[in-house]
């Protein structure tokens, strides 16, 4: 029999005793997005960037399966395997089914992408998650849902991550990269598989069996049989004078014997893949085939047969040793002494803010069409699938090439502009209190970041109403507006037409300076709204005599050299007149005062040309010269500061130099500081990248210890130039203490009972490089690229040309320690789903209105207990609720929230479903 004619026989043998058992898993890594965009990888398109194409990946595999029934190849990404399984003719979906069937093919992981765990919030990631794996269950059965996570790409693992997939069912977590150094650490002590523990609230029932792969996810070295590869298959025709059976068995044989030096068992798992591998997969199989035969026939210590993680975990399972625990998590990650990928945490700031915004308006479109019911031309999906792809470990990370950022940002987009006529509709409907009366049409302004809002600022003589839009699950008494106008002598009122107290303040310079011509109003109006849970109210803006019109507010610039004071019930920040900083902050209900400078710095990006080593920063690393930060007042010291005095907000406005401002606001009745910053376009004239921070240097003392959040659940201790598991090597002292902060970052001084938090508005990277202080990584823009693939710089340009403009917001909280839980998660809450506003142009009077229209409606019947968070409100179907309930305090943040809590789903009634 010649040696293609037992291929067949070559996998038969499975797990045996006494041998070393290869368990070859056949995949593919395939990106949604990175060089090319995701429609580009799926169709083969734009070759000159990158040649690759899905469709034939899987077109491919498919008729190599059918041909040997030992064969596998395991999935990942539902994105694209969902395109390509509704272009398939029932003959290719029944093969598919039997390959299922007879486990040659198995969905691994199952989400709509392999996720980013640095830059993703845990909304998101239980969103993008629940895409794919209910496509799964839906065509093609429950029986058929990942029982393994496979990130085998994200640069870091978070422990949320492992949380979450502990918490999803999975059984077991493989990934490819962590730290150079810590994989030489447990290479040498056989931890490279262990049990993962990834939340210290809930404990053991969020273990879950995780590990590294030995090669990252690539063919062994030598052995890539792909057409994109180079090295030799296997020539087994004793005929041909290129015969080397013997030469390549015996080197695949060493390789496996020195993978299985650092695991623990008889069995070692060989990734046999890549990116975007097995386009033309009959080279894959059959020079596998030929190897598995010839290893198995020749070396009876080896046993080489066709696997998948899944039989790999089960085998190990068998094996019935106590693996070691890990409870902290993989990040910062650094494939060598000099880089560390903290960059992304940062790199395009403008997308990671426009993601982490739309996952709260795709949970209000959720919302609004389960309680009012869904329409046949509107739908959430749109947005759902293109959150799901932004989700990629290589979209709201930062790391995709700037076209590709522009695909991402296109289909957002588009699911928006979906999910804002739901929206309006929704409100338009539930609004009419017959069916006689026309539903309201209602607008959404998309830029009023920037004050730009034509229904409300179009028209001289314009009046509006304004609907609020609540989507917690509780009352929300203090929702800010604030809406750009044309004029000063305006009223706003309530329902009852009863005067709101409101301002009008002029349009800040910078404001201007960003929107440029895309709006013209002079002023914005603010005042506090009121709404009740997952429900709108309503209030009407109409002109007033002087008596009646809201309090006209006028900037002060500051002058002299005296400090300024702004405060309100809650905080008094003040500003040293001098150099125009915050100088102190003090929390007027708890009596804690700290004193607290906060200012922009850069640092200066390296370009390669360093001592060390010449890597560079990038999209990914972030490299600085050195620790030095530079001030971004150029050669002045001083920070021009204006004043904005009034009964709803009063402002401090900083300009630090021509390419960085900020405001400090403290609204009536707010417990918390807010800090808008407004950085770009950066300028690159001196031939350096720049990576901007904001630094807060205080009095606490801290211990060289502070806290980040994992994916905006639970929090992380942090200790500086240290490694919970391995002795760390401090190369890079900046860099390598970065990382990630979804939403919040803090630190404590026990001696004086003090903790100072910072939540944000979208991912950035974060440190505490000396005791006492924190920053923040804001914006980041660079003349060179970091040779990780990417093959650009991170060179952003705005919408006219020069540098991207960036402008979001820090939230500070300054309180003792055991207050501070309570007010970090229920603000942490509100950032996570913030108000919408929507405008009616309406000209009737408020009675004319309240007789045809309702003021306020509310979507659920009683509000849920304060500790409760209402994470998803999803139909499904026309009569089918998907809820997902969660805790929000973790063990032990707050004495009384972080108890358990019963809630009644009988008294819970969403819209019409209960």
């Amino acid at each position: 029999m010649s040696a293609i004619g037992v291929l067949l026989l070559a996998a038969v043998l499975y797990v045996q005793s006494e041998a070393l058992n290869v368990h070859v898993v056949p995949h593919t890594h395939d990106d949604v997005g990175w060089l090319k965009t995701v429609d580009q990888y799926y169709y083969g398109a734009n070759t000159i960037m990158q040649h690759a194409g899905v469709q034939y990946i899987l077109d491919s595999v498919v008729k190599q399966l059918a041909k040997n029934e030992n064969r596998t190849f395991i999935y990942v990404e539902m994105a694209f395997f969902m395109r390509w399984w509704r272009e398939q003719t029932n003959n290719t979906k029944n093969l598919v089914k039997q390959l299922l069937d007879r486990g040659q093919l198995e969905f691994i992981n199952g989400g709509w992408c392999m996720n980013d765990e640095a830059t993703t919030d845990y909304n998101a990631i239980i969103d993008q998650m629940s895409l794919g794996l209910r496509f799964i269950s839906n065509t093609f059965g429950s029986q058929y849902r990942p029982r393994v996570a496979w990130h085998i790409d994200p640069f870091g693992h978070s422990a949320e991550q492992a949380s979450l997939f502990a918490m999803m069912g999975f059984d077991g977590f493989f990934f490819g990269r962590i730290d150079y150094d810590d994989k030489k650490h447990r290479l040498q002590s056989k931890r490279m598989e262990m049990v993962w523990r990834g939340s210290d609230s809930l404990g053991s029932s969020t273990d879950l069996f995780t590990g590294v792969l030995y090669n990252g996810y690539g063919f062994p070295g030598g052995f890539c049989f792909d057409q994109a590869c180079a090295d030799q298959p296997i020539m087994d025709d004793v005929n041909l004078f290129d015969y080397n059976v013997e030469e390549r068995v015996d080197s695949f044989v060493k390789a496996c014997k020195n993978q299985a030096q650092h695991y623990r068992t008889d069995n070692i798992m060989l990734t046999m893949g890549g990116d975007f591998g097995y386009e033309n997969s009959i080279i894959d199989y059959k020079n596998i085939d030929k190897l598995m035969y010839y290893i198995n026939k020749r070396h009876g210590s080896v046993n080489m047969f066709y696997s998948t993680p899944t039989r790999y975990l089960d085998t190990l399972h068998k094996s019935d040793l106590t693996w070691t625990l890990k409870t902290d998590d993989f990040f910062p990650y650094a494939d060598c002494p000099w880089c560390f990928w903290t960059g992304y945490f940062t790199s395009r700031v403008g997308l990671k803010g426009y993601v982490r915004y739309l996952n709260g308006h795709l949970q209000t479109c959720r919302q609004l069409e389960a309680i009012h019911g869904m329409f046949p031309t509107m739908s959430p999906q749109r947005l759902a699938e293109a959150m799901g792809v932004a989700q990629h470990h290589d979209a709201v990370s930062g790391t995709e090439k700037q076209h590709v950022a522009d695909d991402y940002a296109k289909r957002l987009h588009i699911g928006q502009v979906e999910c804002e006529q739901l929206v309006q509709q929704s409100i338009g409907e539930m609004s009419r209190k017959s069916s006689s009366v026309a539903p309201l049409k209602l607008e959404t302004c998309e830029y009023l970041n920037i004050s730009v809002c034509p229904p409300t600022s179009g028209f001289l003589d314009s009046e509006f109403d304004v609907m609020v839009y609540n989507p917690l699950s509780r009352n929300d008494d203090h929702i800010v507006v604030r809406l750009p106008v044309s004029r000063k002598d305006i009223a706003v009122m309530d329902t009852g037409s009863n005067d709101v107290t409101c301002q009008v303040i002029p349009v800040s310079p910078s404001t201007k300076a960003v929107r440029r011509d895309r709006g013209k109003a002079p002023y914005e109006l603010v005042f506090i709204a009121k709404a009740p849970p997952l429900g709108y109210n309503t209030y009407f803006v109409r002109h007033a005599s002087r008596e009646h019109h809201c309090v006209t507010s006028k900037i002060r610039e500051h002058v002299n050299d005296e400090h300024v004071d702004v405060d309100n019930e809650y905080y008094k920040v003040t500003v040293d007149g001098k150099s125009g900083d915050v100088e102190k902050i003090t929390n007027q209900m708890s009596g804690i005062s700290v004193d607290v400078k906060q200012h922009f710095y850069w640092y200066a990006s390296s370009n390669g040309a360093n001592v060390n080593s010449s890597q560079a920063s990038g999209a990914y690393i972030f490299r600085p010269n050195s620790s030095q930060v530079y001030n971004v007042n150029n050669n002045s010291n001083k920070t021009v500061i204006s004043i904005v005095n009034g009964p709803v907000v009063q402002e401090v406005w900083q300009v630090f130099s021509s390419y960085v401002s900020q405001v400090i606001r403290l609204y009536t009745g707010t417990n918390h500081i807010e800090m808008e910053f407004t950085v770009g376009p950066i300028p690159l004239k001196n031939g350096k990248g720049k990576e901007i921070i904001s630094r807060y240097d205080t009095n606490m003392v801290t211990n060289q210890e502070w806290f980040t959040d994992a994916n905006g659940r639970e929090m992380k201790s942090r200790v500086r130039n240290y490694r919970p598991t391995w002795q760390y090597n401090n190369t890079e002292p900046v860099s390598g203490n970065y990382y990630p902060v979804n939403s919040r970052i803090y630190m404590q001084d026990t001696s004086s009972n003090t903790q100072f938090t910072i939540l944000t508005d979208r991912s950035q990277g974060g440190s505490s490089l000396k005791d006492g202080s924190l920053e923040l990584m804001v914006h980041r823009r660079l003349i060179t690229e970091d040779e990780r693939g990417v093959g650009e710089p991170l060179l952003e340009f705005g919408q006219f040309g020069d540098g991207l403009i960036a402008r979001g917001n820090h939230l500070l909280l300054v309180d003792k320690i055991e207050n501070s839980g309570k007010l970090h998660r229920q603000l942490g809450e509100r950032l996570l789903l913030p108000a919408t506003i929507l405008i009616h142009s309406g000209k009737e009077s408020i009675s004319e209105f309240s007789k045809n229209y309702n003021g306020m409606v509310s979507g659920l019947r009683r509000e849920l207990p304060e500790n409760v968070h209402l994470l998803t409100v999803q139909l499904l179907e026309k009569t089918s609720l998907l809820l997902r309930l969660e805790h929000m305090f973790a063990v032990k943040e707050d004495t009384n929230l972080s108890t358990s809590v019963t809630v009644n789903m009988k008294v819970l009634t969403i819209g019409s479903v209960i």
